[in-house]
């Protein structure tokens, strides 16, 4: 399995866990996803207003920056698993 099908595996597979993560976990694996995905943060943050945007933004923002694609692919893998093993599926 490439690296690659193995992410959209476990994105799809974290979604199903019995017990919703906490806030933070899935922040984190949102920015490590965003990272994965879009690369470094490259949109404006948004409004006051718009408090679930904003948290995202700012997961997306305090993800690690300049990591490769591969590299977050790896780090959202082993988040993945860790929630899976946590909370179950």
């Amino acid at each position: 399995m490439t690296l690659k099908a193995e992410f959209e595996q476990y994105a799809e597979n974290v979604k199903k866990v019995k017990t919703r993560p906490t806030d933070q976990e899935l922040l984190d694996l949102y920015g490590l996803y965003k990272q994965a995905i879009v690369g470094d943060i490259n949109t404006d943050k948004p409004g006051i207003t718009d408090l679930k945007g904003k948290a995202k933004w700012e997961s997306s923002l305090f993800s690690p920056t300049g990591m490769s694609n591969d590299d977050a692919m790896n780090a959202y893998i082993s988040l993945a698993k860790e929630a899976i093993e946590k909370y179950g599926m």
